[in-house]
């Protein structure tokens, strides 16, 4: 005979085995299976992601075989602006015509800064983000290097980047220009890029440039008017997407397509990288198959 208070205790033992997540089966508790995360393939021949809140890593795909990073490498220096000591964003760059030819010369991509128009560092630092600029970055590169000439101030810059890469343990960088167009001796890997984006995004100025979609800069002319320049659109596209806040493009010939990548959503930060991806729809695709695992790899 089962009295009342023996079928209570019974139905309190069936509700911790619930609330446990028990499986009652023929009188066993056997541990209901945890859902298992499938490692995504991707078509980049390198690539890498991390924990953006541990630095743990999540995927490797030739994370430390050393590519041409092409305009990933904005930014460093944009890290390299940034860790200046006393560094006040409203001080005017007047545009050099040397940036001019330098943009004529190479065929770059550029925020169409105008020779003679007084720029701040600030504005610099979108116009090299987002349209990917290479005449912010070569402005940035002489203001912020020493020496009597541009090309000894950009070169002097040029260390500074690789000063800094050292600091951030990055062994398997070098930079040999200050925007990604290489002369020779300008790569980095996955895993290097990463490191680089974890630190950049420390920065809140940063962090706000790199996640911003289109930002309208008011430029001082020579004559001392007031020039409002043509949008400067972000190249990321999957910015917003699945909490994309940034980092930077790149492409080239040799280079193909790259992404360097940050995403927070629900509390879960995730961070990296792929290179040489053969196409910007490709590339678009892993990062979203590396971004959507690494959700799922922390939850």
């Amino acid at each position: 005979m089962i009295t009342a208070t023996k079928g209570l205790r019974i139905r309190r033992a069936a509700a911790v085995a619930v609330t446990t997540g028990a499986v009652l089966v023929t009188g066993a508790l056997t541990a209901a299976p945890a859902q298992a995360v499938t490692t995504p393939t991707i078509t980049a021949p390198g690539g890498y992601l991390m924990n953006g809140a541990t630095g743990a890593t999540l995927f490797t795909k030739a994370a430390d075989t050393k590519r041409l990073t092409a305009s990933t490498t904005k930014i460093m220096t944009a890290k390299v602006v940034l860790s200046q000591t006393n560094l006040n964003l409203d001080t005017k760059v007047t545009i050099r015509k040397e940036v001019s030819d330098y943009i004529v010369s190479k065929g770059a991509s550029s925020a169409r800064l105008i020779v003679g128009d007084k720029v701040t560092v600030r504005q610099l630092l979108y116009g090299m983000m987002l349209p990917s600029g290479c005449d912010a970055a070569m402005s940035l590169a002489d203001k912020f290097g020493t020496g009597t000439t541009v090309k000894a101030r950009t070169a002097n810059f040029i260390g500074k980047m690789n000063t800094m890469a050292k600091s951030l343990g990055m062994t398997n960088t070098h930079f040999d220009s200050f925007d990604g167009i290489s002369n020779g001796s300008n790569y980095s890997t996955p895993r290097d890029l990463t490191k680089l984006a974890r630190s950049a995004m420390k920065s809140t100025t940063f962090k706000a440039v790199v996640k911003t979609k289109s930002y309208t800069a008011k430029t001082i002319t020579s004559t001392g008017s007031t020039r409002t320049m043509a949008a400067w659109n972000n190249t990321n596209a999957l910015l917003g997407w699945n909490g994309t806040l940034g980092i930077k493009t790149g492409s080239g010939t040799q280079a193909k397509y790259c992404l360097v990548f940050a995403a927070t959503l629900n509390g879960e930060q995730v961070m990296g990288a792929v290179l040489t991806a053969s196409s910007e729809a490709n590339r678009t695709t892993d990062v979203k198959k590396l971004i959507s695992y690494g959700y799922a790899r922390i939850s």
